[in-house]
């Protein structure tokens, strides 16, 4: 990866410039680590849980309700 490098006055780095390929695939990496860290605390709280179904129906419904 080509990595480029603004510096300030004095040299010392203070951003990065790498090619929007790169950029978009770190997104997209650091989305999925989220779901993940997510996932992993969802299953760590002991509540019960509904069928994905049911749990859109309830959101859908209270997206209506707020209309």
């Amino acid at each position: 990866m080509k990595t480029q490098f603004v510096t300030d006055d004095n040299g010392k780095k203070i951003a990065v410039i790498l090619p929007l390929k790169n950029y978009q695939r770190m997104l997209e990496e650091l989305e999925e680590l989220e779901d993940i860290r997510l996932y992993d605390e969802a299953k760590m709280v002991n509540e019960p849980s509904i069928p994905i179904e049911k749990a859109f129906s309830q959101i859908e419904a209270k997206r209506k309700s707020k209309k």
